[in-house]
């Protein structure tokens, strides 16, 4: 029983996780891109703000399942692995709400921003795809190391999967060198293809060690 009130909350936090993220991602829609006028930014900023607020306001929400989430995975990591994992989560949550004050703070007062400080101000809010897959590999890397070696108990069908996901976030760090199109800072190869491998991983992490504390709490009972 212990272990069941101990590991239950982990896939909670993963269904969690996931609802929430989809329905930020929703409520945001497509902004501006890499080529598009500062005036064309300011245009979608006034025509989409609520949207910017709602989408933020789902963000704020995640970080509740997503700390909890984070507690309970290191938890199940052994020593050094925990710490490098709980680094790149950490940094992964800070990084997120300051990119989110970036794109709320302009849409707050859209009718007074002018064109050239709505471009640089999401050229800076852009750039944390790029830097994002920093600390998405401190938090992928522990994992998938340990379950290809089939230690801590992890499944190798989900090393692969992570490792997978590892290695398209080690790709993606070019976009830190993207001008526009696919890989331009904050384009499709971040908020697309490297989003979504992410967040697979994450459900595909959370999924395992509910099952794995399901497993071990079978054999004690």
């Amino acid at each position: 029983m212990p272990e069941t009130r101990r590991f239950s909350p982990l896939l909670i936090a993963t269904i969690s996780i996931a609802v929430l993220y989809i329905a930020s991602a929703v409520a945001l829609g497509t902004p501006p891109g890499a080529s598009d006028s500062g005036a064309t930014i300011v245009g979608w900023l006034r025509d989409h703000g609520d949207n910017v607020r709602l989408a933020l306001w789902f963000t704020t929400l995640l970080a509740v399942p997503l700390g909890v989430y984070i507690a309970i995975v290191r938890d199940r990591l052994p020593a050094v692995y925990r710490d490098v994992f709980t680094i790149g989560a950490t940094a992964l949550i800070a990084t997120a709400m300051v990119q989110a004050w970036f794109i709320a703070g302009m849409a707050w007062h859209a009718d007074q921003l002018q064109p050239a400080t709505a471009r640089t101000l999401l050229d800076i809010a852009s750039y944390w795809g790029p830097v994002l897959t920093g600390a998405t590999m401190l938090m992928l890397g522990p994992v998938a190391l340990l379950a290809l070696r089939g230690e801590a108990g992890l499944p190798r069908w989900l090393g692969y999967i992570v490792g997978v996901t590892f290695l398209e976030q080690l790709v993606e760090t070019i976009t830190v060198f993207g001008k526009d199109g696919f890989t331009a800072p904050g384009g499709p190869m971040n908020l697309m293809l490297g989003a979504g491998l992410f967040i697979v991983s994450m459900i595909a992490i959370g999924i395992a060690l509910s099952r794995l504390a399901g497993a071990d709490l079978g054999r004690t009972t």
